[in-house]
This record gives C-alpha cells, structure tokens and sequence, in this order.
C-alpha cells in the first residue's frame, strides 16, 4: 500500500479492480480543511483518461506493470504474434486492443510489451518510427509559396501529410503520439 499524497507521474497503482497511470498530480492544502489529492490517471487496460479524488492519507495498492521488449512477427487475421526475445514464447494481442499501434509497427520491429501479473496490457510505441512512403501524389509547380502538403501513404497503410519535397519509396519519421509527419530519416 502506498499513500496517494506519495505518488508520482508515471507511477501505476491499482484502485477499486482497475489499473491506472498517474498522469498529472495536484496538492491543495487550504488551513481549514483536510489536504485534497487530485491525479489526473490513465486507465492502463482502457486508455481513458480521468481525474480522480482522495483526501490527504488514503492509500492505494501499488502495482507493478513489467516491461518486456518483444518482437512483432505477424498478423494472423484476428490477431498481432510477438515473440520474446529472450525466451522466444509467442504471445497474442488482439488486433482490436491494437488499432493505433498496428499503424506504426510491420514485421520484425521490436516493441515494448507491457504486462500485469501475466496479463497483456498492450504495447508501448517509441515516440518516433521511421517508415516507407509507398504512395505519394506528385508536387505541383510553383506550388511553394506557403508549407504546402501533399497526401502519402506509408508502408503500413497509415495515410499523412508530408511536404511537397518529399518522394515516392524516401524513409521517413513519423510521431506515434499524434501520427504526423516529422522529418526525413
């Protein structure tokens, strides 16, 4: 058990069944009143986003979510495979569970899988993934005047916008937190 006023951003704690990620925590201490703990969580197997609150004291089970780098091998049709680089046991993810990571990850990248006691939480992204253009719609001349954009399609299927520079089969890097274009690799 750990008492709420002692968590931090980034730590994972365990409250009524659910498992959250402190985002954002706020003290408000006042001289009349019991001090007031306001966190701002992220639900680890749900993705939401709340904000919760608890009185000065109140303690919460910590949890303790592991990481394992693992390699993405394939999609099976309903399902993502990820093998253990050190073990090599194969896990399945749900492709459902998956639908914003499946945009940046193709075969052989390796991923960081989180874990709770066993159970797959999901898979954490680098903050950046360099990727293939395999579509990309031709510049028009005299078209610079302003930071133009032109439509591409990436080797995993995700569809941004890149400047007009940019051709057909460059490398470029790509922010898993938004999914925008963010330079050439």
């Amino acid at each position: 058990m750990i008492i709420v006023n002692d968590l931090k951003p980034g730590s994972n704690f365990e409250y009524e069944g659910n498992i959250y990620q402190v985002l954002n925590l706020a003290l408000n201490k006042t001289a009349m009143r019991q001090m007031i703990v306001k966190i701002k969580v992220k639900n680890v197997r749900t993705g939401v986003i709340n904000e919760m609150s608890f009185t000065g004291g109140d303690k919460v089970e910590l949890a303790h979510v592991d990481k394992k780098v693992m390699q993405y091998l394939y999609d099976d049709g309903t399902s993502l495979v990820f093998m253990d680089n050190e073990t090599y046991e194969q896990i399945e993810i749900s492709k459902d569970r998956l639908t914003w990571e499946m945009q940046f990850m193709k075969p052989n990248d390796n991923v960081t899988v989180s874990m709770y006691e066993s159970e797959v939480l999901g898979v954490i992204l680098p903050d950046k993934v360099t990727l293939q253009i395999t579509e990309c719609e031709q510049a028009v001349k005299g078209d610079t005047a302003t930071s133009a954009q032109k439509n591409a399609v990436l080797e995993t299927g995700l569809s941004i916008k890149v400047p007009l520079f940019i051709q057909n089969g460059e490398m470029v890097v790509i922010s898993t937190a938004d999914g925008k274009y963010n330079g050439r690799a």
